[in-house]
């Protein structure tokens, strides 16, 4: 094959165009490549250069070898160090014979080669809206909403809460909305530091800053919260902390919350707690929260004794602890 290289030409504006050639095979004898002794006969180009960088071009006149198919097709290759991009169907040999591309036993490829460089990324800092709306909450400016929550007053803005929460859309922004500019919206049943920590996740959607000892009980505080208002992402992130922080004094309060608030993932988490350890599982069951369990969700604490059963755990001993618990009477 014989060669030579044309000068660069433009590309498109969407990268920044680091080199650009062209590059010209001319195979001379077509006929006589197709006549070489070997099944697939392959052909090398001369090396030439482009962008810095070393290239050849690899001529299969009966295709590439690793496609039976492909036995009718010239395949071409652009060969770039070890790395190949093909083109193993470039043209049906028949076509190109009846075409005029074919004259005196000789045709050419133009091979036009373009190194594209990236342009350099714009340094972007991470989003900092929560920043700004945290700054708000703690702020107090521009506040239209107050809630009182076990006689602590507490400042909102019902835009926010109503775009975050469509239980406080309704009830802020919808037509039976609660609470004027002097009259405060009434929680029951929540501790203030709960619907603090939930407006801060609210605002920031980021957990609230929490002692690590205290971090269970908030994230069980803050679980009945999330499934009250209907935030989805607080809900799974109290189940995940709820997890992780799992022992045989919880697991029991953490297993009817789960039943309770359908979260059926943490309520796997419990049982298979239970499960693997014989002694976490006397330790729950001897609680005053395992008492609560049975009590309010007793058909959770059924499921739990058969799959416990059905897992091999000891009979005649689970008989036994059954036998000496009331609870368990009637189960």
């Amino acid at each position: 094959m014989a060669s030579d290289s044309g000068d660069p030409t433009n590309c498109g504006a969407t990268t920044i165009l680091a080199a650009s050639s062209y590059h010209v095979i001319r195979i001379d004898g077509y006929s006589r490549s197709l006549n070489t002794q070997g099944n697939r006969p392959s052909f090398n180009s001369d090396p030439f250069r482009a962008g810095g960088r070393t290239w050849h071009v690899i001529y299969k006149p009966m295709g590439s070898p690793c496609c039976p198919e492909n036995t009718e097709h010239i395949s071409l290759f652009l060969a770039l160090d070890d790395d190949l991009a093909d083109a193993e169907r470039f043209v049906r040999r028949q076509d190109l014979e009846r075409s005029e591309h074919l004259k005196g036993d000789c045709f050419a490829v133009r091979v036009h080669v373009c190194i594209f460089k990236g342009a350099p990324p714009v340094a972007v800092p991470p989003p900092d809206i929560h920043r700004h709306l945290g700054g708000l909450l703690s702020g107090e400016e521009g506040t239209d909403v107050e809630f009182r929550v076990r006689g602590e007053t507490f400042a909102a803005h019902r835009f926010v809460l109503g775009a975050r929460s469509p239980v406080f859309r309704a009830e802020l922004l919808g037509p039976m909305k609660e609470g004027t500019a002097t009259d405060a919206v009434q929680v029951e049943d929540m501790e203030p530091q709960v619907f603090h920590g939930l407006l801060t996740f609210v605002y920031t959607d980021a957990w609230p800053e929490t002692e690590e000892e205290d971090e269970c009980v908030m994230a069980q505080h803050l679980l009945a919260a999330a499934d009250r208002y209907d935030l989805p992402r607080l809900k799974l992130m109290c189940q995940d902390k709820l997890r992780q922080r799992m022992d045989a004094s919880s697991v029991a309060s953490i297993l009817a919350l789960a039943e309770q608030h359908r979260c059926p993932r943490l309520k796997e988490a419990c049982f298979k707690f239970l499960a693997f350890s014989s002694v976490a599982f006397l330790e729950a069951i001897a609680s005053e929260e395992f008492e609560y369990l049975a009590r309010s969700c007793p058909s959770v604490t059924r499921e739990l004794i058969s799959g416990l059963l059905a897992r091999d755990l000891e009979k005649t001993t689970l008989g036994e602890l059954c036998s000496r618990i009331p609870l368990f009477r009637g189960l």
